[in-house]
């Protein structure tokens, strides 16, 4: 059961997204937040899988909201950003404070559910209509992007199977394409992954990919 935290500070998103997500039988909608202070706390108090996060909110934003979560060592939730706007400096603020995925407020029931579930899975997710897009611009962001002090640490040098994999990442590819362009089992992508996200000390697929483009070993074109 994936337990899910909906934090928004309109009302009726809130209470769509709690008929949407539990109408199904593998997701439970835990409880709600109206700011991203509310959404630090009930985290805290109730320990969801993921957090539902829209950006802006009154008071403490939804940046400020998916850091605090996501820094918390005693915390192993993940943060599904929703917001109406397209690509915009919030959205790349809240992928640099470590949220795994960010999805339009418009994107579909299917789109949606796949997204909570992946994320929740630990592989992270962009809205497809905006994966390249997002990773380009965070690419040519990459100069202004935050101190090395900032930024996970490799524990020891990747491995080469471990760099291809992490460019095909950068290519929004699954386990199962991945494991097709390398010609090996899945179960051999999901080792090469493990140990790609050890030893950047990424947290999931996603913030794997941003930690290749900051450090530069990720282009993408």
């Amino acid at each position: 059961m994936i337990r899910v935290l909906v934090a928004d500070d309109q009302a009726v998103v809130r209470a769509g997204l709690a008929v949407i997500l539990g109408a199904e039988d593998d997701i439970e909608v835990v409880g709600e937040a109206a700011d991203g202070a509310e959404a630090i706390r009930r985290t805290r108090e109730l320990r969801p899988h993921l957090v539902c996060m829209d950006i802006r909110m009154p008071g403490t934003d939804g940046i400020t909201a998916t850091r605090a979560i996501t820094s918390d060592p005693s915390l192993d939730t993940e943060v599904l950003v929703l917001t109406t706007f397209d690509i915009d400096d919030d959205v790349f603020a809240a992928l640099e404070a470590g949220a795994a995925g960010f999805l339009l407020k418009g994107a579909d029931e299917p789109t949606l559910l796949g997204a909570i579930r992946s994320v929740a899975a630990g592989e992270g997710t962009l809205d497809q209509r905006l994966t390249r897009r997002i990773l380009r611009e965070f690419t040519a962001r990459r100069p202004a992007s935050r101190s090395q002090a900032q930024q996970p640490v490799v524990q020891a040098p990747l491995t080469s199977r471990e760099r291809d994999v992490l460019s095909l990442l950068a290519e929004g590819l699954s386990n199962a394409e991945i494991a097709e362009r390398l010609f090996v089992e899945p179960t051999t992508v999901k080792y090469h992954l493990a140990g790609l996200l050890q030893k950047t000390g990424a947290r999931d697929r996603l913030q794997a990919v941003l930690w290749g483009i900051r450090t530069g070993m990720v282009t993408v074109g």
